[in-house]
């Protein structure tokens, strides 16, 4: 199941697929908890190929297992993600990241480099909802890192 986590994203329906009808829906969550390790912009694109394939809940599980490393660890593969023009995994990194996380551990994700994270971290809050902005906003503020 690691080798198949570590395989192209592009596989990841087809194994969910052979994996369901064979029965093996606990061999599946342990391959799509093996693919949170997978680096940032591996991790989103095997949930675009799940989305893609319309397993979406699938999709967001395999974000949210994603997002339990450590708050620095994000904010460092946003950061390469954004280098990379791939703002739009960045995002989706984000918004997986605000939707699971708490605020003050959301706010952590902005240490590497708050200039360039506290906007993008506040714009996928906002996308959340209000009430999610304003929390990670007052998290952010007690963390010392937004004016």
């Amino acid at each position: 199941l690691t080798e198949a986590a570590h395989g192209p994203a592009a596989r990841y329906p087809l194994l969910a697929d052979e994996l369901r009808r064979a029965r093996l829906d606990a061999d599946w969550a342990t391959l799509l908890w093996e693919a949170a390790s997978l680096p940032a912009g591996r991790l989103v694109a095997a949930a675009d190929a799940l989305t893609a394939a319309g397993l979406t809940d699938d999709a967001e599980q395999v974000l949210r297992h994603g997002v339990v490393r450590p708050a620095d660890e994000i904010g460092r593969a946003v950061l390469a993600l954004t280098a990379e023009d791939r703002h739009r995994e960045a995002r989706a990194l984000l918004d997986a990241c605000v939707r699971t996380r708490t605020p003050e551990d959301t706010a952590r994700t902005a240490a590497p480099d708050p200039q360039r994270l506290v906007p993008l971290l506040l714009a996928a809050a906002r996308h959340v909802s209000d009430e999610r902005h304003w929390d990670l906003l007052h998290a952010l503020r007690v963390a010392g890192l937004t004016a």
